[in-house]
């Protein structure tokens, strides 16, 4: 559990570092006019994203799983950090697009949407960070039921069509 607890917190740091830099990559764009220079840079961001954010990222949330199974966690604490995860995977999608799009001829990229990124990249990560560590009382909001295995098979009985053998 040691190894693959070092593993996601690498794949993490990795992730979010490469989360953080890429608004800047984009930025740059904005300064970039000559098509050997623009399609360096392109390259440089596809690589970034490709080849190293996204196999962190996917590592982050597979080494995640297997800590969810091996350390029983099933605190209200953990399901605001899978949201929070989630709005970082959403984000890193939303990156993807952005580079499809980016480095077509004549388009530049919003001097507002730089700080707003990275802000909004920081304060995901910041909150992952602390609700990790903080590990908060959170009140458990999902009806009793839902605490217990098979719970949703009995709650959802009358709108599944065949019988359970």
């Amino acid at each position: 559990m040691v190894w693959l607890k070092l593993v996601h917190i690498a794949a993490i740091s990795v992730w979010c570092a490469g989360m953080l830099g890429l608004p800047l990559l984009f930025m740059r764009r904005n300064s970039v006019r000559d098509e050997p220079d623009l399609n360096r840079l392109h390259r440089l961001v596809r690589r970034l994203y490709v080849v190293v954010m996204s196999p962190a990222a996917f590592l982050a949330v597979a080494s995640g799983t297997g800590l969810i199974f091996l350390r029983a966690t099933y605190a209200p604490w953990f399901g605001v950090k899978l949201g929070l995860v989630g709005l970082l995977v959403a984000m890193h999608v939303l990156a993807g697009l952005v580079i499809i799009r980016l480095f077509d001829p004549d388009k530049t990229y919003a001097g507002w949407r730089m700080p707003a990124a990275t802000a909004a990249n920081l304060a995901i990560v910041l909150l992952i960070l602390v609700v990790v560590l903080a590990k908060p009382d959170i009140p458990d909001l999902l009806p009793a039921a839902m605490s217990r295995p098979g719970a949703l098979e009995d709650l959802l009985a009358d709108f599944i069509p065949f019988p359970r053998s």
